[in-house]
């Protein structure tokens, strides 16, 4: 989490516990994360929902997806011509892990390591970073903030 260079350092149990409760900057991430998911039901033209699970299991239908989503669908010949690739490459977690902008440096004046926004990209990674007891509460919570709107995730 960025911090500010004033902001005491506060633990992954403490960070866990304040997301958990839902007292996170802009409010609780569950009412945003629904809040778009219904948007996107309701106004298909306007609002489009992806998720990384998706993205990372077939990244050359989701840009099809982004692309007539935008009014821009890729003619045959920029399919044929490998352009989805060259996106799909060209905004891979590891291209932009590479560039020199997101190498070094801070966030502002937070204490946030630019670096640091940049994981494995791995669906489920989370879980390895988290207590057992901490994966089980926030797949319950998971559970029961989306479930009842038709939105799931893959629960690990």
């Amino acid at each position: 989490m960025a911090q500010s260079e004033d902001q005491p350092n506060w633990s992954l149990e403490e960070h866990f516990e304040t997301f958990c409760q839902g007292q996170i900057m802009f409010g609780p991430f569950w009412d945003h994360i629904t809040g778009y998911w219904k948007e996107s039901l309701e106004r298909p033209r306007k609002v489009l929902f992806l998720k990384y699970e998706d993205l990372k299991e077939d990244i050359g239908g989701q840009l099809k997806k982004v692309a007539e989503f935008v009014g821009l669908p890729f003619t045959k010949e920029e399919e044929e011509g490998g352009v989805i690739e060259e996106i799909a490459n060209l905004c891979s977690l590891k291209t932009l892990k590479d560039l020199e902008v997101n190498k070094s440096g801070k966030v502002g004046d937070t204490t946030a390591e630019k670096r640091s926004f940049f994981r494995k990209g791995e669906v489920g990674d989370w879980v390895n970073h988290l207590t057992p007891s901490m994966v089980d509460r926030l797949n319950s919570i998971m559970q029961e903030k989306m479930r009842p709107f038709g939105l799931e995730f893959k629960m690990c």
